[in-house]
């Protein structure tokens, strides 16, 4: 069985960085085919745990925009006959809705939508369309010549990322991360369910928050009461109980428990507030001091300023560099995300 996944084009790297990970942490086996820029096929997904991966990837992914079942792929000449050969029972309930996607194909949208949908119709008794609230969703995508005919059996919640901005929860600061990006972060960590992730710069808690709703343990630290006291706040406000938050320095920090991941976003003025020591060696105290809180295994997903050189800190203070993905924030900002981890 075949998932179909359209992408977010927000970033270049990232989304599919962000799904090649979950895909690793959650132990999926499945051949990866990249159709083209944003359109992704997972092919050959076993049969009984199918479902179970389906919402999975639907619950954790930040940069995906949609997963669906593939039910067909066929060619644009041969529409009619594929679609009316499908048992259309076996994925509508009552009511359904077409909607098209187009991905580098000249076909007319709502002509083909039109034409989808009444041949459905007349291949299916006792259903109707209902275009405001299907109980049905049936996505179609073309690609060229070559039509996929998808079930949208779960939908990703597309207002979250929207809902839960920065400004929207109950404590703000300027400077956070937005949600969908934090959600990435957290992904490309490799944690699953149930493991402990730590923040020591945790802010208004935006990154807790993404590790917290895909069933990890969270710890967050600040060296700012109102930072700790926010992130507790803005954690409840999202629905995360499992959590601990502290006011430390992260130099002097010492865990009672070793994380499986940490995922940060130091404040790039952080030299600032450290009388006047340049942040290369504040980065440097940082990677020294946290390298102690990890497990052997963990890995450190961090932010930083492209005008930071850390490279050469990495070896120095016993971490590797796996991944990098630059995102341009504006003019005079480029966010680095680092995928590090220890040296054995």
């Amino acid at each position: 069985m075949d998932l179909l996944l359209i992408l977010s084009q927000e970033h270049d790297k990232l989304p599919l960085a962000e799904l090649r990970a979950v895909l690793e942490t959650e132990e999926i086996e499945t051949e990866l085919e990249m159709v083209c820029p944003g359109l992704v096929l997972l092919k050959e997904l076993e049969e009984d745990v199918f479902d179970d991966y389906y919402r999975l990837l639907v619950r954790r992914l930040g940069y995906t925009h949609e997963v669906h079942q593939l039910i067909k792929t066929v060619d644009c000449s041969d529409l009619e006959s594929e679609v009316k050969s499908i048992d259309w029972s076996e994925f509508i309930d009552e009511n359904f809705a077409v909607r098209v996607k187009r991905f580098n194909s000249e076909i007319d949208t709502v002509d083909t939508e039109r034409k989808i949908g009444g041949y459905i119709l007349t291949s299916t008794d006792n259903i109707s369309v209902n275009l405001s609230n299907p109980k049905s969703f049936i996505r179609v995508v073309a690609y060229k010549n070559t039509i996929y005919l998808c079930y949208g059996k779960y939908q990703l919640n597309k207002k979250y990322f929207e809902e839960m901005k920065p400004h929207k929860r109950p404590f703000f600061h300027p400077g956070c991360m937005s949600p969908k990006l934090a959600r990435c972060m957290v992904n490309l960590s490799r944690v699953k369910e149930g493991d402990l992730v730590l923040d020591p710069f945790c802010g208004t808690g935006g990154i807790l928050i993404e590790a917290g709703l895909i069933g990890a343990k969270v710890v967050g630290c600040d060296i700012d009461w109102r930072m700790k006291n926010g992130t507790a706040t803005n954690l409840e406000y999202a629905g995360i109980t499992d959590y601990k938050t502290h006011v430390v320095d992260i130099r002097e920090m010492e865990m009672y428990e070793e994380a499986d991941a940490v995922v940060t976003d130091p404040p790039y003025g952080i030299s600032t507030t450290t009388c006047g020591e340049g942040a290369s060696g504040i980065f440097k105290e940082f990677l020294e001091s946290i390298e102690h809180s990890m497990k052997e295994d963990a890995l450190l997903v961090m932010a930083s300023p492209d005008s930071l050189d850390i490279d050469s800190l990495f070896k120095d203070v016993g971490f590797v560099l796996l991944e990098r993905y630059a995102i341009k924030m504006h003019r005079s900002l480029t966010r680095i995300i680092s995928v590090i981890a220890k040296i054995d």
